[in-house]
């Protein structure tokens, strides 16, 4: 059987201390209260930020719904007993522990709204994906005149969410449509049970990169993170797990030196082609693609991810998408909406605030271990020392890295608690560097920050 790591299992960390993780963890709580605050004095004074709630896009409604119960008592059992049981189970196991409490979280926080708010209707309102299906009954012409559809002012423009994506995004459920899973149930299912599986990917990057002692930690932190809530019923969510098994096989082939690599790595390079056409955002994979091959020191992989993402890209253009054009028209289109009005001073920081509720304040006083490490670990990666310890602060560092891009590009101004989930998703593993006698209080600060923000508010997805 597997034994317990130790309590303190991750790089050296020059700032270490309790009262910093309180105080860090504090700080995020501070920046979130000061966003919300600045947000409804700017809302009283004028519609310009177009959320009902600032930062987060959701109205204020206290409210119980079928799924309290569940996810009162889903928390409860995680945070008593998550933590042991991450050290005990065999690892074969693991990740698919993982998903199912993730999958329970986050279907217990989507029915707290009931199952048509919650779940079945999600998709199917003004501007989302659903609207949109019926449209291709003649794929190959409506695939060709996509990009004729984005910009506000052309005729039978798209709603808001497929002018916003690349055209992969609504393909999806045109695709689940075909194969008689259409409506909003099945499509809310679908990205319940795709975008839970995050957590398996993550726990699998973590275990060839980080060591399987900091993916045990990570594990409570990561299927009971607060983003679940967007999770529920979002696509963002399903973009997050495809981008999660993209890095998962590209760690997986540069981690192995035989057997099935240069599978994994062409598995790898699909889907990483395939998120570029979910989401223009996921250009910022590149970071994290990145950090993956620097911890490891291997560009190998390469040779096979790039034939592979080349081969999605060259399958989209001969339907006929045109990314960059697409692309081109919908940073026009972003300011002829929203984006044009929403101001960019308010939201470079409001978007911060959103990952606080997204990724929790335990994964805050884990960064915080994480950039007091960063010097050691640049030390360590410069003398090929304890590559484990290195990724432990490098692959947040990448997450984070993506996320000040996207919000200094100006094209992410609001609803980033459920855009960045790809991203945002990666950060609860963080709290993996905690000391093991904290974790359970920091698990249940995670738990309280979901149950909160989906009992109190009316979130939008």
């Amino acid at each position: 059987m597997y034994e317990p790591a130790a309590p303190d299992n991750g790089p050296p960390d020059p700032g270490s201390g309790r009262r910093l993780d309180l105080a860090a963890g504090g700080a995020a709580l501070a920046l979130f209260a000061v966003v919300a605050s600045v947000g409804a004095c700017l809302l009283s004074r004028s519609p310009s930020l177009h959320v009902g709630w600032p930062p987060l896009m959701a109205d204020w409604g206290p409210h119980l719904g079928p799924g309290t119960p569940a996810a009162v008592a889903l928390a409860a059992l995680a945070v008593g007993y998550g933590p042991r049981l991450a050290d005990r189970l065999p690892w074969r196991a693991m990740p698919w522990a993982a998903w199912a409490v993730a999958m329970a979280w986050t279907w217990s926080l989507a029915l707290v709204d009931g199952w048509q708010r919650g779940v079945a209707g999600r998709l199917t309102r003004s501007g989302e994906y659903l609207r949109g299906v019926d449209r291709f009954q003649h794929f190959s012409s409506t695939v060709h005149d996509f990009t004729g559809h984005i910009l506000i002012n052309s005729p039978d423009n798209w709603g808001t969410h497929i002018a916003g994506h690349p055209i992969g995004a609504v393909l999806t459920f045109v695709g689940l449509d075909r194969i008689g899973l259409g409506g909003g149930a099945w499509g809310g299912v679908f990205c319940i049970t795709a975008g839970s599986s995050a957590v398996a990917a993550a726990l699998v990057t973590l275990r060839l990169l980080a060591g399987e002692g900091r993916a045990r930690a990570a594990a409570p932190f990561l299927a009971l993170a607060p983003g679940a809530v967007w999770v529920g019923v979002s696509a963002d969510g399903y973009f997050a797990a495809v981008a999660a098994w993209a890095l998962a096989l590209l760690a997986l082939a540069a981690t192995r030196t035989r057997g099935w690599t240069a599978v994994a790595a062409l598995a790898s390079g699909l889907l990483l082609g395939a998120a570029v056409y979910l989401s223009y955002g996921l250009t910022l994979l590149a970071i994290p693609v990145l950090a993956v091959l620097l911890c490891t020191r291997r560009v190998r992989p390469l040779l096979y991810v790039l034939p592979a993402c080349a081969a999605v890209v060259l399958v989209f253009t001969l339907l006929g998408f045109n990314w960059w054009q697409a692309y081109g028209l919908l940073k026009t289109r972003y300011y002829q909406g929203y984006g044009g009005v929403r101001p960019f001073a308010y939201w470079v920081w409001g978007n911060l605030g959103t990952v606080v509720a997204a990724a929790g304040v335990a994964a805050t006083a884990g960064l915080r271990r994480v950039l007091a490490a960063a010097p050691a670990a640049v030390r360590q990666w410069r003398r090929h020392a304890d590559p484990q310890a290195v990724a432990a602060v490098v692959l947040p560092c990448a997450f984070l890295l993506a996320m000040l891009a996207a919000d200094l590009s100006g094209m992410s101004k609001a609803e980033t608690e459920r855009i960045w989930l790809p991203f945002t998703l990666w950060l609860p593993a963080t709290a993996a560097l905690l000391p093991a006698r904290d974790r359970r209080g920091w698990l249940a600060a995670q738990a309280a920050t979901a149950l909160l923000v989906n009992h109190l508010l009316l979130t939008d997805w």
